[in-house]
């Protein structure tokens, strides 16, 4: 059998890009969501080395894959090499989500989306009244979760970053009502939050705590962490234990997932609680309460 035969009796594939993807759980969600549906097709791991990244993209349409995500450090690289970015893409300079039309590369960033969809759904109104918001970090992370806060109307944004120069820069990209600040300037900025995002590698597994004094903030700030390993983060702890209204991060995996698969198979799915038990369990952590 040629390869070309072998490509056209497989079954749909997607998958998942970036280097290292070994520990990417994006095959658990589309595979389930396959599964509920009842559709035909699969979704994979593909690793690709940094070197690599510009030709993979070159080749896409001649490769065995009807889409895929991309992960770190391939977006820009992505953004670079699609045919058409949309306009979130265009505005964040970084694709996380590919597929063909007629042959042509295109290319979308749902990063935004999944962040504003786990808010929406584990937090239901919290930008009823939306004000000045706190953003921890200025990577590509921030980039997405500005732009989402742009959207719902948060102003001031207050981008607080070890290097000022990088938050400079999200002011640069984003308008006047991105405010460039430092560590040492949060407690003066915190009574004045009705939301806190990190967005930092800081609180990850295998990296230092992000630790922050939360005394000063407001009694009905919410805080939520992009980091979902752990589950529970330092910094949703420390809000916990104020007795803030806390949202952790898995929810956005999963969220920025559902435009990819209904643009590669044709059908929207839903982040239900069972997707995010399934996912929790391959983590090795049972919630109180999931056996319910």
């Amino acid at each position: 059998m040629t390869p070309s035969s072998l490509q056209a009796s497989a079954v749909p594939t997607a998958c998942v890009i970036g280097w290292p993807v070994k520990h990417s759980r994006s095959p658990i969600i589309h595979r389930h969501w396959l599964a509920e549906l009842g559709l035909t097709g699969d979704y994979v791991r593909h690793p690709v080395e940094p070197e690599h990244a510009a030709d993979f993209f070159a080749n896409f349409a001649g490769g065995p894959f009807i889409g895929c995500n991309v992960t770190v450090p391939h977006k820009e690289v992505a953004f670079a090499s699609v045919a058409h970015a949309d306009a979130v893409a265009t505005a964040l300079g970084a694709v996380n989500t590919v597929w063909l039309e007629d042959g042509r590369l295109m290319g979308s960033n749902t990063d935004a989306e999944g962040f504003i969809a786990n808010l929406d759904q584990l937090a239901p109104g919290f930008d009823a009244n939306p004000g000045a918001a706190i953003v921890l970090g200025a990577g590509g992370a921030a980039r997405a979760v500005i732009w989402a806060l742009q959207a719902r109307g948060f102003a001031p944004i207050h981008v607080v970053n070890r290097t000022r120069d990088r938050a400079e820069a999200m002011a640069e990209r984003f308008g006047p009502d991105i405010r460039p600040a430092d560590w040492d300037d949060l407690p003066a900025l915190l009574p004045q939050a009705g939301l806190l995002v990190n967005t930092t590698s800081l609180g990850m597994e295998g990296q230092p705590p992000l630790n922050i004094d939360l005394a000063a903030a407001r009694d009905d700030l919410l805080v939520t962490d992009i980091v979902y390993i752990p589950l529970e983060t330092p910094l949703l702890k420390a809000a916990r234990s104020r007795g803030l209204q806390t949202v952790d991060g898995l929810g956005m995996l999963l969220h920025q997932a559902v435009p990819g698969f209904e643009r590669w198979f044709g059908r929207r799915p839903v982040v239900t609680p069972e997707l995010r038990r399934l996912i929790l369990a391959d983590m090795g952590i049972v919630e109180a309460g999931a056996a319910a």
